[in-house]
């Protein structure tokens, strides 16, 4: 069986980093706005706001150097999870666990702060493993 799947797209927001309670394992979550292939009827291009959910250094990474509008390949598996709300209505949330984020352009620096032509990194994530992997880290 293969659970797999490949976006482009730009965050909506900045990643908001939290713990995990228990053992405090680092968790990022982020959404991208990814462009469908086609236009609507209108002529216009519409997007599917996707959530990503990134774990350990990757999350931390993402966190650090991440910002809204911002484009991002990301590598991952699709999760479907399900929890029970106050109402007592069970509710389903789709997301996408990251292996891999590749950041696609270099941040934006103000006037006053050096240009960094290095800043293509490529960050993955092994559930089994604390490393990060990449072309350049970029700190």
């Amino acid at each position: 069986m293969l659970n797999r799947i490949i976006l482009i797209g730009r965050l909506t927001r900045d990643p908001e980093l939290r713990f995990t309670p228990a053992n405090g394992v680092p968790v990022a979550q982020f959404d991208i706005a990814v462009n469908r292939p086609f236009v609507n009827q209108k002529g216009e291009r519409e997007a599917d706001f996707i959530r990503i959910v990134t774990w350990r250094k990757l999350a931390e990474t993402c966190a650090n150097n991440l910002t809204k509008g911002r484009l991002v390949a990301v590598d991952g598996r699709l999760q479907i999870r399900s929890y029970e709300g106050q109402d007592g209505q069970r509710r389903y949330v789709t997301e996408v666990v990251a292996e891999t984020v590749r950041f696609l352009d270099k941040p934006k620096t103000p006037a006053n702060e050096p240009s960094y032509d290095s800043m293509d990194a490529d960050f993955s994530f092994d559930p089994g493993v604390d490393d990060i992997e990449g072309d350049g880290v970029p700190f």
